[in-house]
């Protein structure tokens, strides 16, 4: 019991160190230049650009931290995890930001993101990270979430999905996504992820609704590692 607790106080001092200097990570800028460095969701207080989300940048932990809005980059890497440039599908659901970021959860054929809300004033809060305790940098591209050993939860409610105040949205890119609800659930989930019949079946049985969101992506992410290993 004694090791468990001090394996735990050590996991929260990382994630700690890391919330106040950033994760590992790289972007994209608007020409193509792939920029490595720390990274850090820019959550309150004004960004660069009035009503544009925006992250704050450290090529390493001692340099000057440089504010980066939503607009002079693509999409960037932190830790394990993805996020993309995006316009709100509509005004009333993005109230706070003309432009943010969405975390791309699965990065399927028809690609799941999710959107936490803008941040007080210029944006900046639309995504939520999960911290890498390997200290490594996110592969490439929009994949790598995952999988092999994920505990199959079915998660919490709260807010507009599975997490407090998470919107997920679903398209073949951020430029024609849609907004997915209680209604649509069932048929978009199941294109999402038709590709493991066991989270299929677990949809389409009612296991799973959008306020267990979190524990489908796990379920489903555990899946496909272990059909990897195969």
């Amino acid at each position: 019991m004694r090791s468990i607790l001090i394996i735990l106080f050590l996991m929260l001092g990382y994630v700690s160190a890391f919330s106040q200097k950033g994760q590992p990570g790289y972007f994209y800028d608007t020409k193509g230049n792939k920029v490595i460095g720390f990274i850090q969701p820019g959550q309150s207080g004004k960004g660069p650009i009035k009503n544009e989300g925006f992250i704050l940048y450290k090529e390493n932990p001692k340099a000057n931290e440089i504010k980066l809005s939503a607009s002079d980059i693509k999409y960037f890497v932190m830790g394990r995890d993805s996020f993309i440039v995006a316009h709100p599908p509509s005004y009333e659901t993005w109230p706070k930001a003309e432009i943010d970021f969405v975390k791309v959860e699965l990065d399927e054929p028809l690609k799941l993101y999710t959107y936490y809300g803008g941040s007080n004033g210029s944006g900046g809060g639309g995504f939520k990270v999960s911290p890498s305790f390997s200290g490594g940098i996110g592969t490439g591209g929009f994949g790598g979430y995952g999988g092999g050993g994920v505990g199959i939860s079915l998660g919490s409610g709260g807010g507009r999905g599975g997490s407090k105040g998470a919107t997920y949205y679903f398209g073949e890119s951020v430029s024609g996504m849609s907004q997915v609800t209680p209604m649509n659930f069932v048929d978009v989930m199941t294109d999402i992820m038709a590709d493991e019949p066991q989270a299929v079946e677990a949809i389409q049985q009612g296991k799973f609704n959008i306020t267990k969101m979190e524990g489908l992506i796990k379920y489903y992410n555990a899946l496909k590692g272990a059909r990897a290993k195969q």
